[in-house]
């Protein structure tokens, strides 16, 4: 009996430990807000294919790498070293529809944080009759590990991408 009641209270107590560790799940949906004043898009009084075009030009002018470029759509590129240990790649995706007689430019930035991380390598050995046996292999492997990756959200940053990109347009 006495057992009994130690493994009641032992359990009881797990349970109380585990609903005390558990973290209230993040729910990032509920901070969209829907609002018409987007600052991911801006209205231009030229053709998409003027727009796209000056948006191409206005991304090529500050470095960005162009991975895909067509009449309506432009996906680029760029990265930066902060510090030694991290990185952190932006990947800008442009896209033009037509809006009356002009367009409608929609940006939207991603940006991804990698950090350096140190693990050692082994490396194993195994012999019939005797097992196996596993030795350090010499020296240490870097390797860059995502850590972060977000939706730009400062409508300064996009002003400033569709300033720079009004003054490409002819």
């Amino acid at each position: 009996m006495r057992h009994r009641v130690t493994l009641l209270i032992l359990t009881l107590a797990l349970a109380a430990c585990s609903n005390l560790s558990s973290k209230p799940k993040e729910e990032s949906y509920k901070l969209e807000n829907f609002t018409p004043d987007s600052p991911y898009e801006q209205s231009f009084e030229v053709p998409p294919q003027a727009a796209c075009e000056a948006g191409r030009r206005a991304l090529l002018s500050q470095g960005y790498l162009i991975d895909e470029s067509k009449p309506d759509a432009v996906k680029a590129r760029k990265f930066f070293q902060p510090n030694r240990e991290s990185q952190v790649q932006l990947t800008f995706s442009l896209f033009c529809l037509a809006e009356g007689e002009g367009a409608a430019v929609y940006a939207n930035v991603r940006q991804v944080r990698e950090e350096l991380k140190a693990g050692s390598a082994s490396t194993g050995l195994s012999v019939t009759g005797i097992g196996s046996l596993s030795l350090p292999f010499g020296g240490n492997n870097e390797t860059l590990v995502k850590v972060g990756e977000e939706t730009v959200t400062d409508a300064d940053f996009y002003g400033r991408f569709f300033a720079l990109m009004q003054s490409f347009i002819r």
